[in-house]
Protein backbone atom coordinates (compact mmCIF):
# COMPACT_ATOMS: atom_id res chain seq x y z
CA UNK A 1 0.00 0.00 0.00
CA UNK A 2 1.54 3.36 -1.07
CA UNK A 3 1.72 6.44 1.02
CA UNK A 4 -1.18 8.02 -1.30
CA UNK A 5 -3.61 5.77 -0.73
CA UNK A 6 -2.93 5.80 2.90
CA UNK A 7 -3.34 9.65 2.97
CA UNK A 8 -6.69 8.70 0.83
CA UNK A 9 -7.75 6.09 3.32
CA UNK A 10 -7.32 8.35 5.98
CA UNK A 11 -9.02 11.64 4.53
CA UNK A 12 -11.99 9.36 3.15
CA UNK A 13 -11.41 10.05 0.00
CA UNK A 14 -11.58 7.53 -2.78
CA UNK A 15 -8.21 7.40 -4.68
CA UNK A 16 -8.29 8.24 -8.24
CA UNK A 17 -11.59 11.18 -7.79
CA UNK A 18 -11.54 14.27 -8.98
CA UNK A 19 -11.64 15.51 -5.19
CA UNK A 20 -7.85 13.65 -4.37
CA UNK A 21 -6.57 15.27 -7.78
CA UNK A 22 -8.00 18.28 -6.76
CA UNK A 23 -7.15 18.29 -2.82
CA UNK A 24 -3.30 16.80 -4.21
CA UNK A 25 -2.63 19.85 -6.42
CA UNK A 26 -3.73 22.57 -3.83
CA UNK A 27 -2.10 21.04 -0.78
CA UNK A 28 1.53 20.66 -0.72
CA UNK A 29 2.05 18.47 2.18
CA UNK A 30 -0.28 15.37 0.44
CA UNK A 31 2.04 12.75 -1.42
CA UNK A 32 2.08 13.17 -5.53
CA UNK A 33 0.17 10.01 -7.27
CA UNK A 34 3.40 8.02 -8.57
CA UNK A 35 1.28 7.01 -11.55
CA UNK A 36 1.79 9.77 -13.86
CA UNK A 37 0.70 9.89 -17.70
CA UNK A 38 2.81 10.85 -20.64
CA UNK A 39 -0.40 12.78 -21.88
CA UNK A 40 -1.97 15.46 -19.34
CA UNK A 41 -5.52 15.69 -20.13
CA UNK A 42 -6.59 18.95 -20.89
CA UNK A 43 -8.86 20.69 -18.48
CA UNK A 44 -11.99 23.46 -19.12
CA UNK A 45 -14.02 25.35 -16.57
CA UNK A 46 -17.84 23.86 -17.63
CA UNK A 47 -19.24 27.06 -16.83
CA UNK A 48 -16.96 29.36 -18.96
CA UNK A 49 -17.35 26.74 -21.82
CA UNK A 50 -21.36 27.48 -21.34
CA UNK A 51 -20.95 31.31 -21.41
CA UNK A 52 -19.20 31.17 -24.84
CA UNK A 53 -22.16 28.46 -26.26
CA UNK A 54 -24.83 31.18 -24.99
CA UNK A 55 -22.52 33.87 -26.59
CA UNK A 56 -22.37 31.40 -29.96
CA UNK A 57 -26.13 30.82 -29.80
CA UNK A 58 -27.47 34.18 -29.29
CA UNK A 59 -25.11 35.30 -32.28
CA UNK A 60 -26.09 32.78 -34.79
CA UNK A 61 -30.09 33.94 -33.94
CA UNK A 62 -29.17 37.04 -35.03
CA UNK A 63 -29.87 38.72 -38.64
CA UNK A 64 -26.37 39.69 -38.47
CA UNK A 65 -25.12 36.26 -38.67
CA UNK A 66 -27.81 35.60 -41.26
CA UNK A 67 -26.86 38.27 -43.43
CA UNK A 68 -23.10 37.72 -42.76
CA UNK A 69 -23.94 33.96 -43.77
CA UNK A 70 -25.63 35.08 -47.12
CA UNK A 71 -22.62 37.95 -48.24
CA UNK A 72 -20.03 34.60 -47.25
CA UNK A 73 -22.08 32.14 -50.03
CA UNK A 74 -22.63 34.63 -52.29
CA UNK A 75 -19.17 35.52 -52.41
CA UNK A 76 -18.33 31.61 -52.95
CA UNK A 77 -20.43 31.06 -55.43
CA UNK A 78 -20.24 34.22 -57.54
CA UNK A 79 -15.92 33.40 -57.48
CA UNK A 80 -16.05 29.95 -58.06
CA UNK A 81 -18.97 30.11 -60.83
CA UNK A 82 -17.86 28.90 -64.19
CA UNK A 83 -17.53 30.69 -67.15
CA UNK A 84 -16.71 33.86 -65.05
CA UNK A 85 -13.00 35.80 -65.47
CA UNK A 86 -10.11 34.12 -65.32
CA UNK A 87 -9.13 33.69 -61.21
CA UNK A 88 -8.07 30.96 -59.37
CA UNK A 89 -11.06 28.87 -58.35
CA UNK A 90 -10.61 26.81 -55.35
CA UNK A 91 -13.96 25.27 -55.06
CA UNK A 92 -15.66 24.37 -58.97
CA UNK A 93 -19.39 23.97 -59.58
CA UNK A 94 -21.03 21.05 -57.26
CA UNK A 95 -19.17 23.49 -54.36
CA UNK A 96 -18.29 20.30 -52.61
CA UNK A 97 -15.86 22.54 -49.95
CA UNK A 98 -18.59 24.83 -49.60
CA UNK A 99 -21.17 22.47 -48.90
CA UNK A 100 -18.34 20.67 -46.14
CA UNK A 101 -17.73 23.91 -44.60
CA UNK A 102 -21.12 24.22 -43.77
CA UNK A 103 -22.17 20.81 -42.55
CA UNK A 104 -18.80 21.80 -40.42
CA UNK A 105 -20.99 25.15 -39.57
CA UNK A 106 -23.86 23.43 -38.76
CA UNK A 107 -22.78 20.32 -37.23
CA UNK A 108 -20.62 22.81 -34.32
CA UNK A 109 -23.69 25.27 -34.18
CA UNK A 110 -26.36 22.39 -33.05
CA UNK A 111 -24.52 20.94 -29.82
CA UNK A 112 -23.55 24.73 -29.08
CA UNK A 113 -27.26 25.77 -29.36
CA UNK A 114 -28.06 22.78 -27.22
CA UNK A 115 -25.78 23.25 -24.72
CA UNK A 116 -27.03 26.79 -24.58
CA UNK A 117 -30.80 25.75 -24.03
CA UNK A 118 -29.88 23.32 -21.16
CA UNK A 119 -27.72 25.77 -19.56
CA UNK A 120 -31.30 28.19 -19.66
CA UNK A 121 -33.76 25.31 -18.82
CA UNK A 122 -31.26 24.76 -15.18
CA UNK A 123 -31.69 28.38 -15.11
CA UNK A 124 -34.84 28.41 -15.15
CA UNK A 125 -35.58 25.54 -12.83
CA UNK A 126 -33.50 27.51 -10.62
CA UNK A 127 -35.79 30.36 -10.70
CA UNK A 128 -38.83 28.37 -10.82
CA UNK A 129 -37.83 26.80 -7.38
CA UNK A 130 -37.01 30.24 -6.05
CA UNK A 131 -40.46 31.18 -7.05
CA UNK A 132 -42.50 28.31 -5.63
CA UNK A 133 -40.35 28.75 -2.56
CA UNK A 134 -41.05 32.53 -2.40
CA UNK A 135 -45.29 31.76 -2.94
CA UNK A 136 -45.36 29.39 -0.78
CA UNK A 137 -43.48 31.13 1.93
CA UNK A 138 -46.04 34.38 1.39
CA UNK A 139 -48.58 31.94 0.96
CA UNK A 140 -47.76 30.82 5.04
CA UNK A 141 -47.80 34.36 5.78
CA UNK A 142 -51.07 35.68 4.38
CA UNK A 143 -52.61 32.63 6.19
CA UNK A 144 -50.75 33.72 9.76
CA UNK A 145 -52.20 37.20 8.66
CA UNK A 146 -55.71 35.73 8.39
CA UNK A 147 -55.57 33.87 11.15
CA UNK A 148 -54.52 36.91 13.51
CA UNK A 149 -57.29 39.16 12.07
CA UNK A 150 -59.48 36.26 12.78
CA UNK A 151 -58.67 36.12 15.97
CA UNK A 152 -58.52 39.76 16.73
CA UNK A 153 -62.22 39.90 15.21
CA UNK A 154 -62.60 36.83 17.58
CA UNK A 155 -61.11 38.43 20.48
CA UNK A 156 -62.91 42.16 20.19
CA UNK A 157 -65.98 40.69 19.16
CA UNK A 158 -66.11 39.38 22.62
CA UNK A 159 -64.74 42.58 24.60
CA UNK A 160 -66.83 44.94 26.14
CA UNK A 161 -66.28 48.80 24.80
CA UNK A 162 -66.29 51.42 26.54
CA UNK A 163 -68.95 52.69 25.06
CA UNK A 164 -71.25 49.46 25.65
CA UNK A 165 -70.02 49.71 29.65
CA UNK A 166 -71.19 52.94 29.68
CA UNK A 167 -74.90 52.27 28.60
CA UNK A 168 -75.04 49.00 30.67
CA UNK A 169 -73.92 50.43 33.85
CA UNK A 170 -76.73 53.74 32.78
CA UNK A 171 -79.50 50.82 32.32
CA UNK A 172 -78.45 49.20 35.61
CA UNK A 173 -78.13 52.34 37.49
CA UNK A 174 -81.77 53.46 36.40
CA UNK A 175 -83.13 49.91 37.12
CA UNK A 176 -81.81 50.74 40.55
CA UNK A 177 -83.08 53.70 40.98
CA UNK A 178 -86.87 52.54 39.93
CA UNK A 179 -86.57 50.07 42.58
CA UNK A 180 -85.08 51.70 45.48
CA UNK A 181 -87.72 52.75 48.32
CA UNK A 182 -87.64 55.95 49.45
CA UNK A 183 -85.74 56.74 52.41
CA UNK A 184 -83.22 54.38 51.33
CA UNK A 185 -79.67 55.20 51.46
CA UNK A 186 -79.35 56.87 47.85
CA UNK A 187 -75.40 57.33 48.13
CA UNK A 188 -72.72 58.91 49.72
CA UNK A 189 -73.59 62.45 50.53
CA UNK A 190 -71.60 65.06 52.71
CA UNK A 191 -70.92 64.41 56.09
CA UNK A 192 -73.31 61.15 55.67
CA UNK A 193 -71.84 58.00 56.56
CA UNK A 194 -73.35 54.67 54.52
CA UNK A 195 -75.43 52.80 56.97
CA UNK A 196 -73.87 49.51 58.08
CA UNK A 197 -75.00 46.24 55.72
CA UNK A 198 -78.13 44.61 57.44
CA UNK A 199 -76.76 41.32 57.51
CA UNK A 200 -73.67 42.18 60.24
Amino acid sequence: MTSSTTCCRRAGVRRGSPVAREDRRVRLDAPVDPRRSLVRRPSYDPDIFGQLSERVARFIGTGRFLVYMTVVVVVWVLWNIPGGPDRARFDEYPFIFLTLVLSLQASYAAPLILLAQNRQEARDRVNLDQDRDADASARADMQFLAREVAGLRMTLGEVATRDYLRSELRSLLGDLQERREPGEWEGPATGEERPPDVGT
